[in-house]
């Protein structure tokens, strides 16, 4: 052994002295907001009735911070639902499937969930299109006859569609985008989105449970013009006598919302007005910049998705060279144990490595001083 490579792995041994400020790197939910604390929401609306004039200002007033952030056209319908990611989702697909072929695609777990519900549970025999972790199909092979389901971006997997080129403007069926962890992080083409769906609790680091549903004019005919051949349940309805229920999508929610996750997404939101659209995106950017060259600098490093075009730059998924699961899993509690990292282990059904959460909650400073950390734990978790 060289003396530089005992001087490499005496460092890389040694714990480092500076941690990160905040060590919240979990793809879901998310680090909170810098300053954020608990005494700063609002309370003026808790033990109210969400009904009341107050509860639907405040809703309402949630659904306009989104609208502004988000740059949502006026042609776009904003709704706050239960179930959060998934339940808007699900709410989309049991709603709006059916009325012409569908196809799925799935490149990681989540796109796999909306195959098994379109397959198995909806029974509408999809066309599917499949590609393994850190890849994706070849998008231009999806028929736009269709009704075409996919993730914006692949949370379990660190991989995102490259942008919005490959959805043609005239196409007949309906884009239906799980954008869970790629709203606030990316700029959107909404008019290439019939129906967008995302959580607080991503990329705003907010609570969980609240799922958001974006409808386009394109969703609105669909749900105005078909009728499913399936019951939906009552928290599913989006229709009443034919036309859109649109109390939905000006804070009359359809079940009784938290009053204070929706304060906590205001403070959210609030925090992000006052970074801009372009803030936001710049901060979740600089984030995957700073974790990029740390990667860089390390062969043991690598990324999952290979290919810069499609690799996310919120929920980064890494390769630890001769990783299994029980490594990984030893590799993350080393980090919490130090309160060094918090939740950096891969999803579990993704192939074993670590999930960086990049997202504009998350400061640079932190990704910066997890790279001494990660050598540690590596060398420590090799040594047994």
């Amino acid at each position: 052994m060289t003396d530089t490579a005992v001087t490499d792995a005496t460092t890389a041994s040694a714990k480092p002295v500076t941690k990160p400020a905040r060590p919240y790197f979990s793809s879901g939910p998310c680090a909170k907001p810098p300053g954020w604390d608990a005494a700063k929401l609002a309370t003026d609306v808790l033990g109210r009735s969400h009904r009341s004039k107050l509860g639907k200002t405040r809703l309402q007033y949630c659904i306009d911070l989104m609208r502004e952030l988000l740059q949502l056209p006026d042609t776009h319908r904003i709704g706050i639902v239960p179930g959060s990611d998934t339940g808007a989702f699900e709410m989309a697909m049991w709603t709006m499937l059916g009325a012409r072929p569908v196809t799925t695609l799935a490149w990681e777990s989540f796109g796999e969930g909306w195959v098994t519900d379109a397959a198995k549970q909806l029974k509408l025999d999809p066309t599917i299109l499949r590609a393994d972790y850190g890849q994706i199909p070849d998008l231009t092979q999806v028929d736009w006859s269709n009704d075409v389901l996919f993730t914006w971006n692949g949370t379990t997997s660190g991989v995102r569609v490259p942008n919005g080129d490959w959805i043609p403007d005239d196409r007949e069926g309906l884009s239906f985008a799980d954008a869970t962890s790629a709203v606030f992080a990316y700029d959107l083409p909404w008019d290439k989105i019939d129906v967008a769906t995302f959580s607080w609790q991503k990329v705003l680091g907010g609570e969980g449970g609240h799922g958001v549903l974006i409808l386009g004019p394109r969703a609105v005919e669909r749900l105005e013009s078909y009728t499913p051949a399936w019951p939906l349940p009552k928290v599913f309805r989006l229709v009443s006598k034919g036309k859109l229920a649109e109390g939905v999508f000006k804070g009359e929610t359809i079940n009784t919302p938290s009053m204070l996750a929706v304060e906590d997404a205001i403070w959210s939101l609030e925090w992000a007005k006052s970074l801009g659209p372009k803030g936001l995106i710049a901060r979740s950017d600089a984030n995957a910049a700073a974790l990029q060259k740390i990667v860089a600098e390390r062969d043991w490093l690598g990324n999952l998705a290979q290919d810069d075009a499609i690799r996310s730059t919120t929920s980064v998924c890494l390769t630890v060279e001769g990783a299994d699961a029980d490594f990984i899993k030893k590799f993350a509690s080393l980090l919490e144990k130090e309160d060094a990292a918090y939740d950096v282990a891969g999803y579990r059904d993704a192939p074993a490595g670590l999930r960086i959460w990049c997202g504009a909650t998350v400061d640079t400073a932190d990704i910066e001083a997890l790279g001494p950390w990660l050598d540690w734990a590596y060398a420590q978790a090799k040594a047994g």
